[in-house]
């Protein structure tokens, strides 16, 4: 918050606005060097030598270092970044701007989308609603129907995050009927995260005018081969998974031993956690994306000023105007 993303330096700006003139603020280093050593113990003398936010390193450890890669980490909530290269982009369609990493001079920029709601809906439907007991069982229920015959399950138990930023949204289930079961419940629960994640993407393509071919995918919710399916059918592009799916670990790895000359340029990581990646291709029609999709949006309108009800809640193309 207080970095100068452009010059990478303190804003004085941001420092004088929040009364932080008399804080002592560290020296801001890149991502991969060597920044000192352990002092003690048994590792004494190992150095420390990468520093990568979380899900900056996910992206490291997925090796998206071409502009227009992008990847997804599928946790308790969901978070997408998509490398925009050495400029920072400014997002018209409600992303953040960030830096994803500098090794040496070169420092990379990314824009990121965030999902509140992902494998914690899970968790929802086994601890507070009793429907599930875990994890194995929603895929196996979601799996016995083809769609969700109609029902959409808007996630927002805390408001919606990009691209919509609607804080009076709350969770909300459409579309049920006397022939609603639970699997289709249990169905639209893993949808709802993949609905997310494509609205993200289109404000992502639409600020990079880059449409992205192939979305590397990690975190738990990845396990699920339904899931993973249902994302590139909603998405229409290759949702493509590695067998090691650490790869904020992997991230970190990758950032140190630059800095330690285990690796001098990305093209020494081209074989590293290649083996084993499975990939997804959509298997539905356009027509019944859009038709899929097209629900959804009805369904997150219907979400909306549940908080809050009696206060105007600008939208983003409203704060833009702003």
């Amino acid at each position: 918050m207080l970095m100068n993303i452009k010059t990478l330096e303190w804003s004085q700006e941001a420092i004088k606005f929040f009364g932080f003139e008399k804080v002592y603020l560290p020296r801001l280093v890149s991502s991969s060097e060597i920044y000192g050593t352990l002092f003690d113990g048994t590792l004494k003398g190992v150095p420390i030598a990468g520093c990568l936010g979380d899900q900056q390193s996910a992206l490291v450890g997925q090796k998206c270092f071409e502009v227009g890669e992008a990847k997804s980490t599928f946790g308790t909530g969901c978070f997408m970044l998509f490398n925009t290269g050495d400029k920072p982009v400014e997002s018209k369609n409600g992303l953040l701007t960030t830096v994803a990493y500098k090794f040496g001079e070169v420092t990379c920029y990314a824009l990121e989308g965030s999902v509140a709601v992902a494998g914690s809906s899970i968790n929802w439907l086994r601890d507070n609603m009793g429907l599930i007991a875990d994890v194995t069982e929603l895929n196996e229920l979601a799996s016995k129907v083809q769609d969700t015959a109609g029902v959409y399950f808007v996630t927002a138990f805390a408001g919606l995050f990009a691209p919509y930023w609607r804080s009076d949204a709350r969770g909300t289930i459409c579309g049920i009927t006397h022939f609603t079961k639970l699997e289709h419940i249990c169905r639209a629960t893993l949808e709802a995260v993949c609905y997310q994640s494509r609205a993200i993407l289109e404000a992502m393509n639409n600020d990079s005018k880059t449409p992205l071919r192939t979305l590397k995918v990690d975190g738990g919710m990845s396990n699920s081969d339904l899931c993973m399916q249902i994302q590139a059918d909603i998405l229409g592009i290759q949702v493509d998974r590695p067998q090691m799916r650490e790869t904020t670990a992997l991230g970190a790895a990758i950032a140190a031993g630059f800095a330690t000359g285990v690796w001098k340029s990305f093209d020494e990581l081209s074989n590293i956690n290649k083996d084993g990646r499975v990939i997804f291709e959509s298997k539905i029609t356009q027509e019944k994306r859009q038709k899929m999709c097209h629900g959804w949006d009805q369904a997150v309108k219907r979400s909306f000023g549940w908080a809050n009800p009696h206060t105007t809640v600008a939208t983003h193309e409203e704060l833009q105007v702003i």
